[in-house]
């Protein structure tokens, strides 16, 4: 990441906050928070602003990397993100790691620690358009990580561990490099000593089960039960089924639907579309066909007799769309589209045969002496989609020839000033 390096600002109000010069050592600055941070805990009638504060000042000031960035920049630099600031620790943990488990030395805090929430493991399931139709059940199986049993999530044999020296348990480290006048570069990467942990086993200590990783992988079957009428993209979630980490609420496993495309039906909502082409005959003279249901039904299309079925009409059928979610005794309709096929030509006999069947012509107005002074024409087959193409590429030519030739759009007339 690159960016200018920041103006200087205030960089003594940490210092005030704990009471300590800016030359305190590690030592004092653990002691002002501490003895602060007891008579300005919310559980001892303190104040939660005051608190905050304090236990922001000491998260900055005790990390090495973080107060060299505070002393040369001041709070600015942190907010922008050059040391990590910007993303503030819970004060309630910070104070808890002086005191132990709770706030006062095993005395209990009306609030207690807020755990983290793991991030949700989301996986797509492709399911048919007959799955959503009629229900279904899916086992898939999957691999995460759980807390190892043998150390109970702790990953030594006597459960301690210290914090990392290398980033003072933050399990982050951030480099600085100045590239050039007013230019930094900042990376933030994990720490290599404990991993992005923020704390570290001896070796002689490690659980043997899972070597100091704290989590072992285990395969589990989960069973997605796709329900009838369910929507592409509705999600099913297994709460609590994702990686499991020490000291963290375990996060959800989702399933997110995703509908592949069928060959002869489309969904929209809770209604089903279906295309039938049919022949001149058939729109004139009536037709019926078998179209086959996605449940395997057998449902008989028919027109009513002596209905004639125009080219681009709908017809729909009630009660034959998919199941209404959740109540799945309810259904959408079913809409065919119909489409008529009219045949390329006709002979002399068939053109006779139909004119005598069919409602009459209209009776042409127009006189012998006026059809005598027209101009005989031809009609052509023509795709009006390719010929709108074709005429507006043809006008970008000459918009572009234009240009061109009047010096690329530079004005043409000038007026005379008076």
């Amino acid at each position: 990441m690159f960016g200018r390096a920041p103006k200087k600002s205030d960089n003594s109000k940490y210092y005030e906050v704990l009471g300590v010069p800016k030359t305190a050592s590690p030592d004092d600055l653990k002691k002002a928070y501490k003895k602060a941070a007891i008579k300005n805990h919310p559980d001892k009638g303190g104040d939660p602003e005051k608190f905050k504060e304090l236990a922001h000042a000491y998260e900055v000031l005790s990390d090495p990397e973080k107060r060299e960035i505070y002393d040369q920049y001041g709070e600015d630099a942190l907010k922008e993100g050059m040391g990590g600031g910007g993303d503030m620790h819970d004060p309630f943990d910070i104070f808890s790691s002086f005191f132990g488990g709770s706030s006062f030395g095993g005395g209990g805090s009306s609030r207690g620690r807020r755990q983290r929430r793991g991030e949700d493991v989301v996986h797509p399931l492709k399911v048919s358009l007959e799955d959503l139709f009629l229900g279904t059940s899916k086992k898939l199986s999957l691999s995460r990580n759980v807390l190892c049993s043998k150390c109970k999530g702790k990953g030594s044999k006597s459960g301690a561990s210290t914090k990392c020296s290398g980033c003072q348990g933050n399990g982050m480290k951030v480099t600085i490099r100045q590239l050039g006048p007013g230019m930094i570069q900042q990376m933030q990467h994990p720490c290599n000593q404990c991993k992005g942990t923020g704390e570290t086993i001896s070796d002689r200590d490690r659980c043997p089960q899972c070597k100091g990783e704290k989590v072992v992988q285990e395969k589990k079957v989960l069973e997605v039960h796709v329900e009838k009428g369910m929507q592409n993209g509705q999600k099913v979630t297994f709460p609590g089924e994702a990686d499991e980490a020490p000291d963290m609420v375990t996060g959800d496993i989702v399933f997110v639907l995703q509908q592949k495309e069928h060959p002869k039906f489309l969904r929209k909502g809770d209604d089903l579309f279906v295309e039938r082409t049919l022949s001149l005959t058939e729109a004139l003279c009536g037709f019926q066909y078998i179209l086959t249901h996605l449940d395997g039904r057998q449902l008989l299309i028919k027109s009513h007799p002596g209905e004639v079925l125009k080219p681009d009409s709908y017809k729909a059928i009630n009660d034959e769309g998919m199941p209404i979610y959740r109540r799945s005794f309810m259904r959408g309709k079913l809409y065919i589209h119909f489409n008529v096929e009219f045949p390329d030509s006709l002979s002399p006999d068939q053109v006779q045969g139909l004119a005598k069947v069919l409602p009459p012509k209209p009776q042409s107005q127009l006189t012998d002496m006026e059809l005598d002074e027209c101009e005989e024409t031809t009609l052509h087959d023509v795709n009006i989609e390719d010929e709108m193409r074709r005429k507006q590429g043809q006008r970008q030519e000459a918009y572009d020839e234009d240009e061109d030739m009047y010096g690329g759009g530079a004005q043409r007339v000038q007026c005379a000033q008076q």
